[in-house]
């Protein structure tokens, strides 16, 4: 019986903003400058604490695919980029599939 392909580490990383422009203007910037080979933008509610205020906010949660050696880079650019004060920017290995592996590092530039 043939081995089934072994899988290779990919990065992900999530970040949330308020509005719809700010996501796609940080989907599309991270795609473009290829430091992101997808970013998936989904509309959701977050419930926090702020300044000593309970919060529930409409949010949209970016989820960026990456390579681990663009994850620096990445990471900086979100920062410079991101509208909040505190950004939430947390970072996560994966494991993919070879074949969706190999496309990503294509999209890269690490």
């Amino acid at each position: 019986m043939p081995m089934p392909p072994t899988p290779c580490a990919i990065t992900l990383v999530t970040t949330t903003v308020a509005t719809s422009e700010d996501a796609r203007r940080l989907a599309q910037g991270a795609v473009r400058a290829r430091l992101a080979a997808c970013v998936q933008v989904e509309a959701i509610t977050s419930h926090y604490v702020w300044q000593g205020s309970e919060c529930e906010d409409a949010e949209w949660r970016l989820v960026c695919k990456t390579l681990p050696t663009a994850l620096p880079a990445l990471l900086r650019w979100l920062r410079d980029q991101h509208p909040y004060d505190v950004p939430q920017l947390l970072a996560q290995e994966a494991q993919a599939q070879p074949d969706y592996a190999e496309w990503l590092a294509g999209q890269v530039r690490a």
